[in-house]
């Protein structure tokens, strides 16, 4: 493999300096008609780019395929492992897929990587990696001169990785997924707080509830 040269200075020893597309290998998204569309439970799951969220798949509706089309789609289907990259708007967006997206479905404005040889531990690698700011401020430098930022293959292809041996590759994995799993958790009690919130408020300010019912409980 060739690696590259462009990126941060000499790196630690056993690491080696990669283009991503030696890596992985990369599908756009299919293009999808509204009538093809339907409920997820109907249909085929379909990702959509503001579902990938804190290197996460969180689906914000439900929306899929329609059996009939998704047929003629298998070669878009998700596996474990795979990782999706936002390629259009808010550039640089990603999320690995878990087993619970396995088979679904993702929109034309995302990247499908698939890494050449399955390693569950590059995988969770890549992800974090990709998400970190060097990489994300590599993709962004290259998709910010047109009107709408997008980022082709090819030029997603050329991002340098640096990759470690195997055993710090697994530990640089596991520690930012799970510091993911706390953003995901923190995020999760923000968002149901704020809903409390502005119910509390509506009843508040409706006279529906008093402010001492509410201390009192």
């Amino acid at each position: 493999m060739n690696g590259v040269s462009n990126g941060p200075g000499p790196l630690p020893v056993g690491w080696r300096r990669l283009a991503l597309r030696e890596l992985c290998n990369f599908q756009a998204g299919p293009a999808v008609k509204g009538e093809e569309r339907t409920d997820a439970e109907a249909g085929v799951p379909l990702v959509l780019p503001r579902d990938v969220v804190h290197q996460r798949i969180t689906p914000t509706e439900s929306v899929g395929v329609v059996l009939r089309k998704a047929d003629t789609l298998r070669r878009y289907k998700l596996a474990e492992g795979d990782l999706l990259v936002v390629r259009t708007g808010t550039v640089g967006r990603c999320a690995m897929v878990t087993s619970e997206q396995d088979g679904w479905l993702y929109h034309a404005n995302l990247f499908r990587l698939r890494l050449t040889a399955p390693d569950p531990f590059l995988a969770a690698y890549l992800a974090g990696y990709l998400s970190a700011g060097f990489a994300q401020s590599w993709m962004h430098k290259r998709s910010a001169s047109a009107v709408i930022p997008s980022l082709s293959a090819r030029e997603l292809g050329e991002l340098p990785v640096f990759v470690p041996p195997p055993a710090e590759r697994k530990a640089i994995g596991e520690t930012l997924a799970a510091l993911d799993e706390k953003v995901r958790v923190h995020t999760e009690i923000a968002r149901v707080t704020g809903e409390y919130r502005g119910m509390l408020a509506d009843l508040l300010m409706t006279g529906a509830l008093s402010a001492e019912q509410d201390a009192r409980s």
